[in-house]
């Protein structure tokens, strides 16, 4: 009768290094999959995408004005780094899915069960942070900035810099509508309690308005329309945390 071999801890990690190969390469797939339609012809949708995401700043522009390019090959490039995000964006499921698909064999039951409503409530938080900040905060911003414009400046920004500027400002907002996220995920690991949660709202708050004020323009309005969700949203976490995180002696769950 043969004896069984156990596989050795070399075996082990080669063999997770080849499934970890495999899970961006199907990442890496379906961003391609995505990408390619919005950057050949006859489709070559990144100048849209792009005019889609300036319109914003040249609703604020004067009649008539339009955004510069300073750089040879920014007319081009840039588009193509908006098509290069969106895609990213779409395929954000497929890729989260595949980084949970490596880690699940390493959970227990109780966690997988909680991976995947995660990794959907996360993608939609954050999309829907780059919707508030792309139909609200972008309006104020962009009304506030060309009103405090010395009428003997004409104000045509540079498609470089606005690219920046957009990016900045939709990572921060969608960063910042995981908080809800982040806080069931801290209550659910035990690394901190619904009650500490309370106790240090305060801090909380203060530290909304610092981060609003670090990550959007000087101006008040944009400030407040970041540092009010980010409160909101703290408390809305800590809501979900109590109504949808077991106690801890419900959390042995056998395999």
């Amino acid at each position: 009768m043969a004896e069984l071999i156990e596989p050795s801890g070399q075996d082990t990690f080669v063999s997770h290094l080849v499934e970890l190969r495999d899970r961006l390469v199907k990442a890496i797939f379906a961003w391609l999959v995505v990408l390619i339609p919005l950057i050949t012809p006859p489709w070559f949708l990144a100048g849209k995408i792009y005019d889609f995401v300036a319109q914003p700043m040249i609703d604020a522009l004067p009649a008539g004005s339009k955004m510069i390019a300073t750089g040879v090959i920014a007319p081009f490039f840039i588009p193509l780094k908006i098509a290069m995000l969106a895609a990213f964006l779409v395929a954000l499921p497929i890729i989260l899915y595949q980084a949970w698909a490596f880690v699940a064999p390493g959970l227990y039951k109780h966690e997988k069960r909680f991976v995947l409503p995660l990794i959907f409530t996360s993608t939609l938080l954050f999309f829907v942070g780059m919707g508030f900040c792309y139909f609200f905060v972008f309006k104020m911003v962009f009304s506030f900035i060309a009103q405090m414009a010395p009428s003997s400046i004409t104000v045509a920004p540079d498609i470089e810099n606005y690219f920046s500027f957009v990016m900045g400002m939709f990572l921060a907002f969608g960063l910042a509508f995981e908080t809800p996220v982040v806080v069931v995920v801290l209550v659910a690991t035990r690394l901190v309690s619904i009650e500490t949660l309370r106790e240090v709202r305060r801090y909380v708050i203060v530290g909304a308005f610092v981060v609003a004020a670090i990550a959007t323009p000087p101006d008040v309005t944009s400030q407040l329309a970041l540092a009010i969700p980010l409160c909101i949203l703290y408390e809305l976490g800590i809501i979900f945390a109590r109504f949808f995180v077991k106690p801890r002696t419900a959390d042995i769950v056998t395999e």
